[in-house]
Protein backbone atom coordinates (compact mmCIF):
# COMPACT_ATOMS: atom_id res chain seq x y z
CA UNK A 1 0.00 0.00 0.00
CA UNK A 2 1.58 3.12 -1.44
CA UNK A 3 0.20 5.55 1.71
CA UNK A 4 0.91 9.25 2.20
CA UNK A 5 3.55 8.74 4.61
CA UNK A 6 5.51 6.32 2.53
CA UNK A 7 4.99 9.35 -0.15
CA UNK A 8 6.01 12.05 1.86
CA UNK A 9 9.50 9.72 2.72
CA UNK A 10 10.95 9.81 -0.82
CA UNK A 11 13.35 12.66 -1.57
CA UNK A 12 14.15 11.94 -5.21
CA UNK A 13 12.30 9.66 -8.16
CA UNK A 14 14.42 7.50 -7.65
CA UNK A 15 13.04 6.43 -4.55
CA UNK A 16 9.90 6.29 -5.26
CA UNK A 17 11.32 3.63 -8.50
CA UNK A 18 13.08 1.92 -6.19
CA UNK A 19 9.97 1.27 -3.62
CA UNK A 20 7.84 0.47 -6.62
CA UNK A 21 10.95 -2.03 -8.12
CA UNK A 22 11.08 -3.87 -4.27
CA UNK A 23 7.02 -4.14 -4.13
CA UNK A 24 5.98 -5.33 -7.79
CA UNK A 25 5.27 -8.66 -7.07
CA UNK A 26 2.88 -7.87 -4.55
CA UNK A 27 1.00 -5.41 -6.71
CA UNK A 28 0.19 -5.56 -9.79
CA UNK A 29 -0.73 -2.17 -10.72
CA UNK A 30 3.18 -1.59 -9.30
CA UNK A 31 4.21 -4.14 -12.23
CA UNK A 32 2.70 -2.30 -14.93
CA UNK A 33 3.67 1.09 -13.84
CA UNK A 34 7.03 0.04 -13.52
CA UNK A 35 7.14 -1.54 -17.19
CA UNK A 36 5.50 1.81 -18.45
CA UNK A 37 8.01 4.35 -16.74
CA UNK A 38 10.76 1.92 -18.03
CA UNK A 39 9.42 1.68 -21.58
CA UNK A 40 9.35 5.83 -22.22
CA UNK A 41 12.69 6.24 -20.12
CA UNK A 42 14.10 4.06 -23.58
CA UNK A 43 11.74 5.76 -25.83
CA UNK A 44 12.23 9.78 -25.30
CA UNK A 45 16.05 9.17 -26.29
CA UNK A 46 15.29 7.30 -29.06
CA UNK A 47 12.27 10.24 -30.15
CA UNK A 48 15.71 12.84 -29.84
CA UNK A 49 17.64 10.75 -31.64
CA UNK A 50 15.07 10.67 -34.21
CA UNK A 51 14.69 14.46 -34.39
CA UNK A 52 18.71 14.11 -35.24
CA UNK A 53 18.14 12.12 -37.47
CA UNK A 54 15.24 14.31 -39.57
CA UNK A 55 17.84 17.34 -38.52
CA UNK A 56 20.10 15.48 -41.29
CA UNK A 57 17.96 14.25 -43.44
CA UNK A 58 17.25 18.23 -44.78
CA UNK A 59 20.21 19.00 -43.93
CA UNK A 60 21.41 16.31 -46.66
CA UNK A 61 18.74 16.53 -49.13
CA UNK A 62 17.67 12.61 -48.25
CA UNK A 63 14.30 11.23 -49.39
CA UNK A 64 13.23 8.18 -46.99
CA UNK A 65 10.22 6.35 -47.40
CA UNK A 66 8.47 3.79 -44.34
CA UNK A 67 6.79 1.35 -45.02
CA UNK A 68 4.53 -0.45 -42.23
CA UNK A 69 2.80 -3.53 -43.60
CA UNK A 70 1.55 -6.13 -41.24
CA UNK A 71 -1.60 -7.91 -40.04
CA UNK A 72 -4.77 -6.20 -38.67
CA UNK A 73 -3.88 -4.97 -35.01
CA UNK A 74 0.33 -5.84 -35.39
CA UNK A 75 0.69 -2.53 -34.25
CA UNK A 76 1.42 -0.14 -37.09
CA UNK A 77 -0.21 3.03 -36.37
CA UNK A 78 0.72 2.69 -32.95
CA UNK A 79 4.82 2.37 -33.89
CA UNK A 80 4.19 5.23 -36.42
CA UNK A 81 2.75 7.70 -34.24
CA UNK A 82 5.95 7.28 -31.86
CA UNK A 83 8.27 7.71 -34.38
CA UNK A 84 6.37 10.80 -35.78
CA UNK A 85 5.14 12.21 -32.65
CA UNK A 86 8.46 14.52 -31.73
CA UNK A 87 9.65 15.45 -35.38
CA UNK A 88 9.00 18.41 -37.45
CA UNK A 89 5.21 18.01 -39.39
CA UNK A 90 6.89 20.29 -41.87
CA UNK A 91 9.26 17.25 -43.25
CA UNK A 92 7.81 14.51 -42.22
CA UNK A 93 4.50 13.10 -43.26
CA UNK A 94 2.11 9.85 -42.65
CA UNK A 95 0.41 8.24 -45.54
CA UNK A 96 -3.26 6.13 -45.63
CA UNK A 97 -4.46 6.46 -48.47
CA UNK A 98 -8.18 5.20 -48.73
CA UNK A 99 -10.03 2.73 -51.20
CA UNK A 100 -8.67 3.87 -54.61
CA UNK A 101 -11.24 6.03 -56.61
CA UNK A 102 -12.81 5.31 -59.91
CA UNK A 103 -10.74 7.17 -62.04
CA UNK A 104 -7.52 5.73 -59.49
CA UNK A 105 -8.67 2.47 -60.78
CA UNK A 106 -8.12 3.10 -64.45
CA UNK A 107 -4.68 4.54 -64.02
CA UNK A 108 -1.36 2.74 -63.67
CA UNK A 109 -1.65 1.22 -60.24
CA UNK A 110 1.34 2.86 -58.63
CA UNK A 111 0.19 6.44 -59.92
CA UNK A 112 -1.57 7.40 -56.32
CA UNK A 113 1.75 6.28 -54.74
CA UNK A 114 3.84 8.32 -56.75
CA UNK A 115 2.56 11.37 -56.07
CA UNK A 116 2.80 10.62 -52.25
CA UNK A 117 6.69 9.64 -52.16
CA UNK A 118 8.83 12.00 -50.32
CA UNK A 119 10.41 14.86 -51.52
CA UNK A 120 14.59 16.12 -50.82
CA UNK A 121 14.99 16.71 -46.74
CA UNK A 122 11.56 14.61 -46.38
CA UNK A 123 10.87 11.27 -44.47
CA UNK A 124 7.23 9.62 -45.52
CA UNK A 125 5.65 6.88 -43.27
CA UNK A 126 3.13 4.66 -45.35
CA UNK A 127 0.73 3.32 -43.35
CA UNK A 128 0.20 0.26 -45.51
CA UNK A 129 1.32 0.94 -49.40
CA UNK A 130 1.40 -0.24 -52.63
CA UNK A 131 1.64 -3.99 -50.76
CA UNK A 132 -1.91 -3.68 -50.46
CA UNK A 133 -1.99 -5.47 -53.50
CA UNK A 134 0.26 -8.23 -52.41
CA UNK A 135 -1.74 -9.53 -49.55
CA UNK A 136 -4.75 -7.48 -48.61
CA UNK A 137 -6.41 -7.24 -52.30
CA UNK A 138 -5.84 -11.00 -53.02
CA UNK A 139 -7.03 -12.73 -50.35
CA UNK A 140 -10.02 -10.07 -50.00
CA UNK A 141 -10.98 -10.08 -53.95
CA UNK A 142 -10.62 -6.11 -54.36
CA UNK A 143 -8.27 -7.35 -57.61
CA UNK A 144 -8.07 -9.85 -60.18
CA UNK A 145 -5.19 -12.70 -60.77
CA UNK A 146 -4.09 -10.68 -63.46
CA UNK A 147 -3.54 -7.37 -61.73
CA UNK A 148 -1.93 -9.46 -58.89
CA UNK A 149 0.40 -11.34 -61.32
CA UNK A 150 0.85 -7.68 -63.19
CA UNK A 151 1.66 -5.74 -59.92
CA UNK A 152 4.45 -8.74 -58.08
CA UNK A 153 6.06 -8.62 -61.19
CA UNK A 154 6.72 -4.70 -61.65
CA UNK A 155 6.98 -3.99 -57.63
CA UNK A 156 10.72 -4.82 -57.75
CA UNK A 157 11.04 -2.83 -61.17
CA UNK A 158 9.63 0.51 -59.50
CA UNK A 159 10.91 0.42 -56.02
CA UNK A 160 14.67 -0.28 -57.79
CA UNK A 161 14.07 2.74 -60.04
CA UNK A 162 13.20 4.57 -56.82
CA UNK A 163 16.37 3.12 -55.19
CA UNK A 164 18.74 4.75 -58.53
CA UNK A 165 17.01 7.97 -58.13
CA UNK A 166 17.71 7.96 -54.43
CA UNK A 167 14.75 7.16 -52.29
CA UNK A 168 15.49 5.10 -49.34
CA UNK A 169 12.66 2.14 -48.92
CA UNK A 170 12.57 0.88 -45.93
CA UNK A 171 9.93 -2.32 -45.01
CA UNK A 172 8.42 -3.36 -42.08
CA UNK A 173 6.17 -6.39 -41.82
CA UNK A 174 4.87 -6.34 -37.94
CA UNK A 175 4.13 -9.80 -37.31
CA UNK A 176 2.03 -10.84 -34.64
CA UNK A 177 0.30 -14.14 -33.51
CA UNK A 178 -2.97 -15.29 -34.35
CA UNK A 179 -4.02 -15.38 -30.45
CA UNK A 180 -2.74 -12.08 -30.01
CA UNK A 181 -4.28 -10.36 -33.10
CA UNK A 182 -7.74 -11.75 -31.74
CA UNK A 183 -7.02 -10.56 -27.87
CA UNK A 184 -6.57 -6.67 -29.71
CA UNK A 185 -9.91 -7.08 -31.85
CA UNK A 186 -11.79 -7.80 -28.29
CA UNK A 187 -9.85 -5.14 -26.58
CA UNK A 188 -10.66 -2.82 -29.42
CA UNK A 189 -13.82 -3.42 -30.20
CA UNK A 190 -14.97 -2.44 -26.20
CA UNK A 191 -13.06 0.76 -25.88
CA UNK A 192 -15.59 3.34 -27.61
CA UNK A 193 -12.49 5.47 -29.00
CA UNK A 194 -10.97 2.56 -31.18
CA UNK A 195 -14.23 0.82 -32.37
CA UNK A 196 -13.77 2.51 -35.62
CA UNK A 197 -10.23 0.76 -36.24
CA UNK A 198 -12.41 -2.68 -36.42
CA UNK A 199 -13.33 -2.85 -40.46
CA UNK A 200 -14.79 -5.67 -42.20
CA UNK A 201 -11.35 -6.64 -43.85
CA UNK A 202 -10.40 -6.82 -39.52
CA UNK A 203 -13.90 -9.12 -39.27
CA UNK A 204 -12.23 -11.48 -42.10
CA UNK A 205 -8.73 -11.82 -40.43
CA UNK A 206 -8.73 -14.74 -38.16
CA UNK A 207 -11.12 -16.67 -40.78
CA UNK A 208 -9.05 -16.60 -43.99
CA UNK A 209 -5.83 -16.36 -41.65
CA UNK A 210 -3.67 -18.96 -43.18
CA UNK A 211 -5.06 -17.10 -46.52
CA UNK A 212 -3.09 -14.05 -45.77
CA UNK A 213 -0.15 -16.39 -44.69
CA UNK A 214 -0.14 -17.32 -48.20
CA UNK A 215 0.05 -14.19 -49.83
CA UNK A 216 2.07 -12.89 -47.11
CA UNK A 217 4.84 -15.66 -48.10
CA UNK A 218 4.55 -14.93 -51.85
CA UNK A 219 5.47 -10.84 -51.58
CA UNK A 220 8.16 -12.17 -49.30
CA UNK A 221 9.97 -14.74 -51.62
CA UNK A 222 9.26 -12.05 -54.84
CA UNK A 223 9.85 -8.96 -53.28
CA UNK A 224 12.59 -9.17 -51.10
CA UNK A 225 15.88 -7.63 -52.31
CA UNK A 226 19.55 -6.15 -51.43
CA UNK A 227 17.97 -2.29 -52.28
CA UNK A 228 14.38 -2.79 -50.45
CA UNK A 229 14.19 -5.87 -48.03
CA UNK A 230 11.68 -6.91 -46.09
CA UNK A 231 12.46 -6.42 -42.20
CA UNK A 232 9.96 -8.48 -40.00
CA UNK A 233 9.14 -7.36 -36.64
CA UNK A 234 7.82 -9.59 -34.10
CA UNK A 235 5.45 -7.35 -32.48
CA UNK A 236 2.93 -9.67 -30.12
CA UNK A 237 5.11 -7.15 -27.26
CA UNK A 238 3.74 -3.55 -28.89
CA UNK A 239 5.83 -1.41 -26.98
CA UNK A 240 9.32 -3.78 -27.46
CA UNK A 241 8.19 -3.49 -31.50
CA UNK A 242 8.24 -0.15 -31.51
CA UNK A 243 11.36 0.77 -29.45
CA UNK A 244 13.22 -2.09 -31.63
CA UNK A 245 11.82 -0.88 -34.93
CA UNK A 246 12.76 3.24 -34.50
CA UNK A 247 16.41 1.52 -33.45
CA UNK A 248 16.89 -0.50 -36.79
CA UNK A 249 16.06 2.58 -38.65
CA UNK A 250 18.49 4.91 -36.79
CA UNK A 251 21.05 1.97 -36.92
CA UNK A 252 20.55 2.62 -41.35
CA UNK A 253 22.48 5.98 -41.47
CA UNK A 254 25.62 7.83 -40.31
CA UNK A 255 23.34 11.01 -39.12
CA UNK A 256 25.20 13.77 -37.39
CA UNK A 257 25.64 13.39 -33.76
CA UNK A 258 24.35 9.96 -33.98
CA UNK A 259 24.38 7.70 -30.50
CA UNK A 260 24.76 11.34 -28.19
CA UNK A 261 21.56 10.18 -26.94
CA UNK A 262 21.20 6.51 -26.44
CA UNK A 263 23.89 4.32 -25.14
CA UNK A 264 22.84 1.88 -28.10
CA UNK A 265 21.19 1.53 -31.27
CA UNK A 266 21.70 -1.64 -32.05
CA UNK A 267 17.93 -3.35 -32.98
CA UNK A 268 17.46 -6.92 -30.83
CA UNK A 269 18.23 -9.79 -33.24
CA UNK A 270 15.82 -11.46 -31.35
CA UNK A 271 12.63 -8.99 -32.54
CA UNK A 272 14.32 -7.79 -35.30
CA UNK A 273 14.99 -10.04 -38.34
CA UNK A 274 15.65 -9.66 -42.14
CA UNK A 275 13.76 -11.97 -44.20
CA UNK A 276 14.70 -15.56 -45.60
CA UNK A 277 12.67 -17.81 -45.99
CA UNK A 278 13.70 -19.68 -42.89
CA UNK A 279 12.62 -17.23 -40.70
CA UNK A 280 10.68 -18.07 -37.58
CA UNK A 281 7.62 -15.61 -37.94
CA UNK A 282 5.19 -15.66 -35.41
CA UNK A 283 2.12 -15.03 -38.11
CA UNK A 284 3.25 -18.36 -39.82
Amino acid sequence: MLTEEILNSFKRKADLVDYIEKHKEDNPTFKTALEKYNYEQELLPLQAELVDFQHWVQKENKKIAIIFEGRDASGKGGTIKRFTEHLNPRARRIVALNKPTEIEKSQWYFNRYIKELPNAGEIVFFDRSWYNRAVVEPVMGFCTKEQYNRFIIQVPEFEHMLYENGTKIIKFWFSVSKEEQQRRFEKRLKNPLKKWKFSPVDEKGQELWNEFTTYKNQMFSRTHNSFSPWVVIKSNDKKRARLESIKYVLSLFDYDNKGSNCKSLLPDPNIVQRYFRNTDQLDQ
